[in-house]
């Protein structure tokens, strides 16, 4: 079955550039490996749109093997970051107009919930890679950054044509760099004792928001619960 499903998302890519994650493209692809309809619309039930979500896992996927086995720990944290921003868009270099399909795809009113979702399942393997064990509402807003930070410099990075994409990697940066701004904003806020008192109210209620057992991508390679 895995490899049928390998069989049909690979034939599917050169079909994407023309037609889109559409019903021509799935079709195409079925009748490219051979494997027969029925068995395709059993590993694939939504059809092109089951596609997009192989591929954008498998980009995911990708990203999570290449993280895990790298030597990261003479870098700074923040770095560390940026490379799994980085090798994700790189796990999908050579398919852009597939991206950039499976943006217009997951932009429609249809289908945003799931491009989110996938968005979201995209920044929960970073961050569960690099080894997090936040808890409560740090989980939550870990991964609700690094979210707008990989929709955005995905979005530049697919309109960039700078030699080996440097003007994507300086936009990431600036991005994190912003982020880890607002991280420093919140420790001088909790070192201040007058600041701290005042944040003590909503810090207490986002404190009772509890890390899930597990995230949006919890059947990607790498992935451990947060507890």
């Amino acid at each position: 079955m895995d490899d049928a499903k390998t069989k049909i998302l690979d034939a599917s890519l050169p079909h994407v550039t023309f037609d889109g994650w559409s019903k021509e493209t799935f079709d195409a692809a079925v009748r490219d490996t051979g494997i027969s309809a029925a068995q395709a619309q059993a590993i694939y039930p939504r059809g092109a749109v089951d596609l997009a979500v192989a591929f954008h896992k498998r980009g995911d996927a990708q990203m999570v093997e290449r993280l895990t086995s790298a030597s990261l720990l003479s870098m700074r944290f923040r770095d560390r970051i940026a490379a799994g921003v980085r090798y994700r868009l790189e796990a999908v270099a050579g398919d852009k107009d597939a991206v950039r399909r499976g943006t217009s795809l997951f932009a429609l009113p249809t289908h945003a919930a799931e491009g989110a979702k996938l968005i979201w399942g995209t920044a929960d393997a970073i961050w569960t890679a690099l080894g997090d064990d936040s808890q409560d509402h740090n989980w939550y807003t870990k991964r609700a950054t690094l979210s707008a930070v990989y929709g955005a410099t995905a979005l530049f990075w697919l309109g960039d044509d700078s030699e080996d994409h440097a003007a994507t990697w300086a936009f990431l940066d600036r991005r994190i760099d912003n982020v880890m701004q607002v991280e420093k904003v919140k420790a001088q806020v909790n070192a201040n004792p007058l600041a701290s008192k005042l944040m003590a109210g909503p810090n207490w209620l986002l404190s009772q928001l509890k890390a899930p057992g597990s995230g949006f991508s919890s059947d990607l390679p790498g992935h451990t619960n947060s507890k």
